[in-house]
């Protein structure tokens, strides 16, 4: 998986030669019939066959294939031989075997199931058929089924690995344009990047919330979600820091977070130093930490390592979901916004939905996002409404 211009092409150029050539020009190879699959007929033949980093242009000329346009097939010195194949056409693949095959940009294949299914029933030749997958990856199931497999080997490279061979003016507009945005991370940094179902938050609703402004006149609150222990299975320690717009130039939105210093593996001592000094990199006015587990151990190791910060403890009476979704409610009122990015934090943010979160571990970072919003904008506005309440 890689993202644009990454090398990926060059990738599945070099491995299929790897297949197909043996020691000399006609010596045989590991494999001798191959399927290359494309999104259509016209782009496999494009992109893998003729394509700046296709397999003719990879290819040295005493081992260069030849390239049969009335069979749609490269033939090799040694005689193996590779045909293209259609995503569009998945029932093309009924009948033919092979020991290899290239399958490119599977991502945004039609029938992308349908065609890799048949596909797999047709790799039975040789002692151990394989294919190789080169894609920008895409929110598919049938990616997701490939790389969850346990005979999946998966290798990533970002477009910035394959910068030298890349017109710098390209780099730069595309990374000024589209650095940290959902669309950044899929196309550029080759990431995977998973829409739950229900999710409390969307990645295209951050994307549009997303500021490069640090506004002035803040009130600042670091939440800190401690974990009980402090060894590589536990739980990480979320710590986020919001800044609260009370004036400035910064007039749509009420709060924007600022930074997500998190932490994993790491001992008591340590999460606390570090909040200590999110606290004071960034000049806060609070620190909010919930002490459902650790209860007065959390409020006398911070003083311990901090005797001056203003801390307040925060109990949980709720559930993660249900604390979680009045915060969502401000993003989708505007009133939030994310300085930058902040991709392992939103990551968990599109996995809570309102049965729970959809991940493997704790969202550590979440529930420090929560309370600091709660902090700094839900609790003022229940105690403003409390006394007109009262006099209904």
């Amino acid at each position: 998986m890689g993202g644009r211009g990454a090398g990926k092409t060059r990738a599945g150029s070099e491995w299929v030669r790897s297949m197909v050539e043996g020691s000399g020009p006609r010596d045989p190879g590991r494999a001798r019939r191959v399927a290359l699959l494309g999104e259509t007929y016209d782009q496999a033949l494009a992109v893998m066959v003729k394509g700046e980093s296709g397999i003719l242009a990879c290819s040295p000329p005493d081992r260069k294939p030849r390239w049969v346009a009335s069979e749609r097939m490269l033939l090799w010195p040694n005689g193996a031989e590779a045909r293209l194949f259609s995503a569009h056409d998945p029932e093309a693949l009924r009948g033919p075997q092979f020991d290899a095959a290239w399958a490119d940009e599977l991502a945004k294949w039609p029938n992308a199931q349908e065609t890799w299914d048949m596909l797999q029933f047709g790799l039975r030749l040789g002692q151990h058929p394989q294919a190789v997958v080169t894609t920008t990856p895409r929110n598919v199931l049938a990616l997701k089924d490939l790389l969850a497999r346990p005979s999946t080997v998966m290798t990533h490279a970002p477009t910035e690995a394959n910068r030298a061979f890349l017109a710098p003016s390209f780099l730069e507009e595309v990374q000024a344009r589209y650095a940290g945005t959902r669309l950044g991370r899929q196309e550029l940094a080759g990431e995977l990047l998973d829409d739950v179902e229900g999710a409390l938050w969307q990645r295209a609703q951050i994307d549009r919330s997303r500021t490069g402004v640090y506004p002035e006149g803040m009130r600042v609150i670091v939440a800190v979600d401690p974990p009980v222990t402090g060894h590589d299975a536990s739980d990480a320690c979320g710590i986020v820091v919001v800044g609260i717009v009370e004036q400035g130039p910064v007039r749509d939105w009420r709060a924007v977070v600022l930074e997500d210093c998190s932490l994993r593996s790491v001992s008591p001592t340590e999460w606390a130093e570090a909040a200590s000094a999110a606290y004071h990199r960034h000049d806060a006015a609070r620190m909010v930490a919930e002490v459902n587990q650790g209860g007065d151990l959390v409020e006398t190791l911070m003083r311990q390592v901090d005797p001056l910060v203003n801390y307040r403890a925060v109990r949980a009476a709720r559930g993660k979901a249900a604390r979680a979704e009045p915060v969502a409610a401000l993003y989708e009122q505007g009133r939030v916004a994310h300085l930058g990015s902040l991709p392992e934090l939103e990551d968990e943010m599109c996995r809570m939905t309102l049965t729970g979160y959809q991940g493997g571990r704790s969202p550590d970072r979440l529930d420090a996002l929560v309370w600091a919003l709660t902090d700094g904008l839900i609790a003022p506005a229940a105690r403003q409404l409390t006394p007109a309440i009262r006099g209904l």
